[in-house]
C-alpha cells in the first residue's frame, strides 16, 4: 500500500499495538476496491473518498481493538451494512469467529462477496432482522462481544445487543463526541436488560472530529421477553 492515507493506516495501527502483515494490508486495499465498485451501484456508504474511507471506516473500526490483549472468543456485529466495524476486525484478527447481521439483501450480498474475495474463514452473514436473531436459541447468549456502529440510539441498541451476550460479555458501541445524554436516557433499558456502562472513552482518529466509544457489560441475565417483536424496540424504546 502506498500514499499518505495508506501510510496513515500503517502508522496508526502500529501506534495502537495492532500489528498487521503485508497480506493484511493487501486485504484492506482489496476491501476498499470492492466497496468503491459496489458503492456505485448500491450506495453502501455515503463516503466516496478513499482516504476518508481509511479514516472513517477502517481506522474507526480497528480502534475497537486498541486495548485487546487477545482477540475475544467470538464477535457478532449488528446492522453490518458494508461490514464496519466487524470485517476490519476480522482481517486484523484472522482466527476471530465473526457473525454479521444485516437485514438488507443487497448489503448482505456485498458482505458475502467481500468475504469470498478476501478468502476469510469462520465468518457468517445472517440476512435477518436483529429481533429474530436475538430470539434464536442458537444465537442467544452466545457471544463475548457485540459491535454496532450507527445502528440506533443506545436505549434501542441495548435491547438488540444484550440478549446476544453471555454473562460478562461486552457491547462496543462507537458514538458521537459526547454520549452522556444517550447514556442517561438508556439507564432504564440497561436495568431491565441486565447491562451497565462500564466505560466510555474518547476516540481520536487522525484528521477526524473527536468521537467516543461506549462499552456496556452484561451483568445479569436478559429476560426472555427481550428483544420484543420486529420494529417495537425502535418505535417504543424502553
Amino acid at each position: 500500500m502506498t500514499g499518505n492515507s495508506e501510510r496513515l493506516l500503517i502508522e496508526t495501527t502500529t501506534a495502537w499495538g495492532i500489528p498487521l502483515s503485508e497480506h493484511q494490508y493487501a486485504q484492506f486495499q482489496r476491501y476498499l476496491d470492492e466497496l468503491i465498485i459496489w458503492n456505485d451501484r448500491f450506495n453502501l456508504t455515503a463516503i466516496r473518498d478513499r482516504s476518508a474511507m481509511i479514516r472513517r471506516h477502517l481506522l474507526d473500526s480497528l480502534y475497537l481493538a486498541r486495548d485487546w490483549r487477545t482477540a475475544p472468543a467470538n464477535l457478532i456485529d449488528i446492522g453490518s451494512g458494508a461490514g464496519f466495524p466487524a470485517l476490519p476486525l476480522k482481517i486484523a484478527y484472522p482466527t476471530l469467529p465473526v457473525t454479521l447481521v444485516e437485514a438488507t439483501g443487497k448489503k448482505a450480498a456485498f458482505l458475502r462477496h467481500v468475504i469470498e474475495c478476501l478468502e476469510l474463514t469462520d465468518v457468517r452473514v445472517l440476512n435477518e432482522r436483529i429481533e429474530i436473531v436475538g430470539r434464536n436459541p442458537a444465537e442467544r447468549e452466545q457471544y463475548e462481544v457485540v459491535t454496532a456502529r450507527a445502528v440506533a440510539e443506545l436505549r434501542v441498541l441495548v435491547e438488540y445487543a444484550l440478549p446476544l451476550l453471555r454473562m460478562g460479555g461486552r457491547l462496543l458501541a462507537p458514538k458521537g463526541h459526547d454520549p452522556a445524554d444517550e447514556i442517561a436516557a438508556a439507564q432504564h433499558a440497561l436495568h431491565a436488560l441486565g447491562g451497565e456502562v462500564s466505560a466510555y472513552e474518547p476516540v481520536h482518529i487522525p484528521g477526524e472530529e473527536p468521537r467516543s466509544l461506549v462499552i456496556i457489560t452484561k451483568i445479569a441475565p436478559t429476560p426472555s421477553r427481550f428483544p420484543r417483536a420486529i420494529g417495537i424496540p425502535a418505535r417504543r424504546p424502553l
